[in-house]
């Protein structure tokens, strides 16, 4: 099962907050924090992942993400507060890889289309 993700990434706490939707939260988030992705997250620096949500079809996610970014600034808040209320970046736990799996970097380039193999991390 393919799983589809929404995310709220924030340049700080309480800072300026972006919310979005994607299938591949690993690569999404990296490119984020890459800057590889021209648009509000990298004008305004989110870069920081603060929330997220699985869902089981990608149709379920948008419609979550639509109704967030609909929501006033103060319910965004709160829902990240409920889970993290010390704005801790998730990426850090996100990113705990294991062995033998294919790093973000090689999966967004297989991703954009590159001829470059995935690479393992190291053991």
């Amino acid at each position: 099962m393919r799983f589809s993700y929404v995310y709220i990434l924030a340049s700080k706490r309480n800072g300026t907050l972006y919310t979005g939707v994607t299938s591949d939260l690993i690569v999404r988030v990296w490119q984020h924090k890459e800057d590889l992705l021209p648009g509000f997250s990298s004008k305004y620096g989110c870069k920081r992942l603060v929330w997220f949500e699985t869902h089981d079809d990608i149709e379920a996610a948008i419609r979550k993400e639509k109704q967030i970014k609909r929501w006033r600034r103060a319910w965004k808040l709160r829902l990240i507060e409920e889970t993290n209320p010390a704005w801790c970046d998730l990426w850090d736990d996100l990113n705990a890889v294991p062995e033998g799996a294919i790093l973000p970097e090689a999966r967004a380039l297989n991703l954009s289309g590159s001829r470059s193999s995935p690479t393992a991390k190291p053991g």
